[in-house]
């Protein structure tokens, strides 16, 4: 992908504000200006074309125009997650090899003592790290390097290549028709590719955008309406948060016409309530770090408008049709060298795997994971669903997610939907716990609406009266706040850990 042909292409003659950042505007040529200062700047601390260079900002323009310094001058950008330790950004900043760090002058500068303030709103300064990791040789075409949040272990370093990119734009592109006259906002974080792929897209289209450094529902609507936005994407959590203060405020925003989501199945409640509070059209994602993200998109086709209402809202909460451009197929066994298809009777359930321009060519300096995860010359998700006959995705779990109580296999997925039915329930997780007598059980842990009185006891009858006994909670946590990881997805591994910590046999 060329980012000078695509700052060019989106330079616009009218001058509009291509970037809403609080009080800064700037237009398409200010921005590559802006970018072509950074990528000096950088080149004055050593950098050099294949270098990792991390970034540590909030959502911001100057985020942006990082992502387009480090493009235009062939370093490897490395976004890190703010939330994250110290300790832990330490650790990604020795793997990845990135000698020198750009960022917000506060969160940056402790990171590297050295870094030298610029004048421009950002420090850049040498990160000290060296070993196997600075030595290592980025591959020809490397963009960016992203750390995986870590639920499952050790977090692990994704190469996208500007080829990649460049097939996730014209993906997008075609999917959603963005055009010059969206805006985008920047509400998921900048640092995950929730939000990192509308940086190339709304660029592509010539559209604006809006950056929210940090997410609040109230000034998220605020800025939906005060700049225009058409449409942006959201985790979960901000969903649900969006959708209260919308429902507080007893009114939709104006300009807003699509609402994307993804980093976790959608109940169909949620996606209803998405039309009634927001008063804008839906669309449920699949995707992952390693696919650039997006494999699959729940748009309407033109079969939906013929269906009855309670059927199109629950074709949008499936993960939906694979991309243009990328082949999903659901197989079986799970996890093995040699699969076949399972049946597309939207029952028998088999692992996602997929291919196509957008996946990743593998993970750096780790070559036994990437050939665990590209086993028969297909990238596994890791994701279980089942597949009808139209093409369409439902997923129904994660592997490490699946429950097995007395021999019966529980979905986390269809617990959860059945407890978003119930009008006080705003989050829910559910997972396995270690049960003497049955192997595992399953419990929930739920985050009620402000003001509710719902009890324990009566989500649990709640679900039995909608879901088989053995796959009803038997234990209901009401907690103030689901954990989650830093790009925002729900964090089963910590609502677990307490209760098989110690046990000789781990989940699953």
């Amino acid at each position: 992908m060329d980012p000078l042909t695509l700052l060019d292409t989106a330079c616009r003659s009218d001058r509009r504000p291509a970037v809403v950042c609080g009080p800064t505007r700037l237009d398409y040529r200010e921005l590559r200006e802006l970018a072509e200062r950074i990528g000096r700047a950088l080149e004055e601390q050593g950098v050099r074309p294949g270098d990792r260079v991390a970034a540590l900002f909030p959502n911001c323009h100057l985020y942006l125009a990082c992502y387009f310094a480090a493009l235009l001058r062939r370093f490897v950008l490395v976004p890190l997650n703010h939330r994250l330790s110290r300790r832990e950004m330490l650790a990604i900043l020795d793997h990845s090899g990135a000698r020198v760090l750009i960022g917000e002058p506060a969160l940056a500068a402790p990171l590297c003592p050295d870094a030298a303030r610029n004048g421009g709103g950002w420090v850049a300064g040498s990160t000290g790290v060296g070993g196997a990791g600075t030595e290592a040789a980025a591959p020809p075409d490397a963009a960016h390097l992203y750390y995986t949040s870590g639920t499952t272990g050790r977090p692990k370093g994704v190469i996208l290549t500007t080829g990649n990119l460049q097939a996730h734009v014209d993906l997008t592109l075609r999917e959603l028709e963005l055009r010059a006259t969206d805006v985008w906002l920047h509400a998921a974080p900048m640092f995950h590719l929730a939000d990192a792929w509308a940086v190339w897209t709304v660029t592509a289209a010539g559209g604006t955008h809006v950056l929210l450094p940090r997410f609040e529902p109230g000034a998220a609507l605020d800025l939906i309406d005060g700049a225009g936005v058409t449409l942006t994407n959201l985790v979960p959590t901000m969903l649900m948060a969006l959708l209260e203060e919308a429902s507080r405020r007893g009114r939709a925003p104006r300009s807003l016409r699509l609402l994307l989501s993804g980093g976790a199945p959608i109940a169909p409640d949620v996606v209803a309530r998405v039309g009634e509070r927001l008063g804008c059209a839906y669309a449920q994602t699949y995707g992952l770090t390693e696919t650039s993200p997006f494999l699959t998109f729940s748009l309407p086709d033109a079969t939906h408008r013929l269906l009855p209402p309670e059927d199109r809202v629950r074709r949008l909460a499936r993960a939906g049709r694979p991309a243009h451009g990328v082949e999903v197929r659901v197989v079986r066994p799970p996890g093995a060298p040699s699969f076949e298809d399972v049946p597309a009777d939207d029952r028998t359930v088999g692992e996602v795997v997929a291919r196509g321009p957008t996946v990743t060519p593998g993970y750096w300096r780790d070559e036994e994971a990437t050939r665990a995860a590209f086993l028969g010359g297909w990238f596994h998700t890791g994701d279980l669903g089942t597949i009808d006959g139209h093409g369409s995705l439902n997923l129904v779990d994660r592997l490490k997610d699946v429950i097995l109580t007395g021999g019966e296999t529980v979905y986390s997925t269809e617990v959860e939907n059945a407890l978003y039915e119930h009008p006080d329930v705003r989050e829910a997780a559910v997972f396995a716990v270690p049960d003497d007598a049955w192997g595992e059980s399953v419990r929930a842990a739920v985050v009620a609406r402000a003001g509710s009185g719902v009890s324990a006891a009566d989500l649990i009858a709640f679900c039995r009266e909608r879901l088989a006994r053995y796959k009803c909670p038997r234990v209901v946590d009401l907690l103030q706040a689901l954990p989650r990881t830093g790009s925002g997805k729900l964090d089963k591994k910590t609502l677990r850990e307490p209760h098989w910590r110690g046990r000789i046999r781990q989940i699953n």
